[in-house]
């Protein structure tokens, strides 16, 4: 016990004493986060912060190395497990940092954390069976690589999404860190509860500098090391002890990240945007719409983290069977939250699955129509028949009306129109483009005028548009005979 409260003592002195040397850094190198459209904060503020727990968390762990008693032995024994997790974690670190000073694409960042994760699984950290029940127990086989890989990266990410408001991120992790030391403590795996509570340490340090109003920020470097070291040490425990409570204990600390990230990533898929894109639509984002101050926001984010863990806690004196009940209600009553913040928004979900579900057969139905019309197409020999194909591709594309005009010197000379056969009243809308044709001769121009019923959307009009003029690329208007100046024609198909 004793050096489990030098670990704790020792890492939180060193990070009071590094986050400042950290801040003045940041000032001279120029890496700050200034203020903008993504940013709450008015001034800029060093974003560097996560150096100062790097560092102080990885001195007091190789400090216990040399110990010569019980923790130190137990630290020795797991040696390859605990250099080839400090190694990544180190690698991800560094990601993070150079992102924080030159930046990064998110998908680099993200190959990143799976060859990170990758590497864990091939020196033996990895989920392979988890016991639901005394009597069931779920042999994973090749999938525990991907349940691994899927745990380590999404934990990674969820963690450094909440980094969105003063002492957010480094409240949280503390909380589950300090969780995963307990579960720890009462498996009794000393490796992982000095590794727990050396992260604990730090960031209570870091927290003196970091709570609103912040004088320094984690910046991707601390969220990106934060994330993944929880999410591999909470690997580790699993494979201490196949116990369902291993991972959905962590699980429920880091509830509120986890439940924000996939609900973002619902958000960017149903608005059609990448996933790695950047939005103000998290749950504390929410919070604050609410008319909390950010102060008050992050405190009520650490109450709920606290209900959570607390009642999740009781999974460790229950029966597996009974831990499953207990995890079920818990996430039940993550929701819930979400559901009251505004957060989750069950109609509107089904109303836009609906109508991308309504939009992706649209498009699958246009793709066919103008695959069907590019042999029609080709079988054209003349202009006449080449604007009878033309005719044939708006009434399949439900145009309103066509117009080939043909001009010299603004004066029209011919002009041939077709018009949709019925105009029902529900397609009240039209978007009408003119596409300009070159014939080589002074003076003398075509130009089509194409009219399109909007049929729910500007975009599946565009999407035919976009197909139209595609035949039109493929397939140029015929160059016609000489023409007979004449008086103005006009001849209208339907």
């Amino acid at each position: 016990m004793k050096t489990y409260l030098c670990v704790y003592l020792g890492t939180f002195l060193l990070a009071v004493v590094l986050t400042p040397a950290v801040i003045w850094l940041a000032r001279r190198i120029n890496a700050v986060d200034r203020p903008g459209v993504r940013t709450i904060h008015q001034r800029p503020i060093p974003r560097i912060g996560g150096i100062a727990i790097f560092f102080s968390t990885l001195v007091m762990i190789v400090a216990v190395v040399f110990l010569d008693n019980a923790v130190g032995i137990a630290f020795r024994q797991v040696r390859l497990q605990l250099v080839t997790l400090l190694g990544c974690a180190a690698f991800i670190f560094g990601i993070g940092l150079i992102d924080d000073w030159r930046g990064l694409p998110a998908r680099i960042k993200f190959v990143g954390e799976l060859l990170a994760a990758g590497i864990l699984c091939a020196v033996g950290v990895r989920i392979t069976e988890v016991r639901l029940t005394e009597a069931f127990i779920l042999n994973l086989g090749w999938g525990g690589y991907l349940l691994t890989l899927l745990w380590i990266t999404g934990i990674t990410n969820a963690v450094n999404m909440s980094d969105g408001l003063d002492g957010l991120a480094a409240g949280i992790s503390t909380i589950a860190c300090g969780v995963i030391a307990t579960l720890s403590i009462h498996n009794g795996d000393s490796v992982m509860a000095v590794f727990m509570l050396a992260l604990v340490g730090s960031l209570s340090g870091f927290l003196v500098f970091n709570f609103n109003p912040a004088k320094v920020f984690l910046g991707d470097c601390g969220s990106l090391f934060i994330g993944f070291t929880i999410a591999a040490s909470s690997v580790m425990c699993m494979t201490k002890s196949t116990a369902f409570v291993g991972l959905a204990l962590p699980a429920l600390a880091l509830g509120i990240p986890i439940f924000d990230t996939l609900f973002s990533m619902l958000r960017r898929f149903l608005e059609r945007r990448s996933m790695f894109a950047p939005d103000k639509s998290h749950f504390h984002h929410y919070l604050l719409r609410l008319g909390l101050h950010q102060k008050y926001a992050v405190v009520a984010i650490y109450l709920a983290t606290l209900i959570f863990t607390g009642l999740g806690l009781f999974m460790m004196v229950n029966n597996n069977s009974n831990s499953l009940v207990v995890f079920g209600c818990v996430l039940v009553l993550i929701l819930i939250l979400f559901r009251l913040v505004g957060v989750v928004q069950l109609r509107d979900t089904i109303t836009r699955l609906k109508e991308k579900y309504s939009q992706a057969q649209g498009r699958r139905e246009n793709r066919k129509t103008f695959e069907d019309l590019q042999l029609r197409f080709q079988q054209v020999k003349n202009q006449e028949q080449w604007f009878t194909a033309v005719c044939q591709a708006a009434e399949r594309m439900d145009f309103a009306w066509i117009s080939l005009k043909t001009t010299e010197n603004s004066k029209v000379l011919d002009e041939e129109i077709w018009r949709a056969a019925s105009n029902p009243e529900n397609k009240t809308r039209i978007v009408t483009m003119i596409i300009p044709f070159d014939n080589g001769k002074s003076g003398l121009s075509r130009q089509l005028e194409i009219a399109i019923f909007v049929n729910g959307s500007l975009e599946t009009a565009g999407q035919r548009a976009t197909l139209f003029t595609r035949l039109l690329d493929e397939h140029e208007l015929f160059t016609p005979l000489p023409l007979i100046y004449q008086e103005h024609s006009q001849t209208t198909r339907y």
